[in-house]
């Protein structure tokens, strides 16, 4: 499934606050956080969630082709007015401030760059939904090459009959290399 993932690691908020997002995105995860670490180690988990929403991950691909379709309007209808985007120890707290600032260079750099999903696990609760990607973003951008192992959180919110997302966290780290 190809998608792409920004230069910057973006995290989207709600009217609820970035406490109670975080109390809310732990509280969901909770449930996996055992299973994806038994024992202190870092293993992956595979995981059965039977409460994924395919719905939620789809606003989140439908928000991924706009931006490498360079179509910053569209992707920024999925998110929500109330959006924080957490990346790289930053910050941007409103689909307006991130609109103004690094969506139109997360666009240029979705189109350049091809990235792919390794993995993905998600669940929903209420009117949250969570969708949890890993994977790997290759190829040139700005003359230098780019092999990234990446990682997604989103989070969405079911309003006026649609999910908007409302939270991103991107982070990414360099590839190892080819044996």
């Amino acid at each position: 499934m190809p998608r792409t993932t920004s230069p910057w690691n973006r995290t989207m908020g709600t009217p609820i606050g970035l406490c109670g997002l975080f109390t809310a995105v732990v509280m969901i995860a909770a449930g996996t956080a055992a299973v994806a670490h038994p024992a202190g180690q870092a293993k992956p988990a595979t995981l059965s969630q039977p409460t994924f929403d395919p719905a939620a991950a789809e606003v989140v691909d439908a928000f991924h082709a706009a931006l490498e379709r360079g179509d910053t309007t569209a992707a920024a209808g999925f998110l929500s007015d109330a959006l924080v985007v957490f990346e790289e120890g930053g910050a941007e707290r409103s689909k307006a401030e991130y609109a103004g600032h690094h969506l139109p260079a997360d666009a240029v750099f979705a189109k350049a760059v091809g990235s792919h999903i390794t993995r993905r696990s998600g669940g929903v609760g209420g009117d949250l939904a969570w969708v949890a990607s890993e994977g790997r973003t290759q190829g040139r951008y700005k003359e230098r090459d780019i092999d990234r192992i990446t990682t997604e959180t989103v989070v969405l919110r079911w309003a006026s009959g649609a999910w908007k997302i409302v939270h991103v966290h991107w982070s990414s780290r360099a590839a190892p290399p080819n044996p």
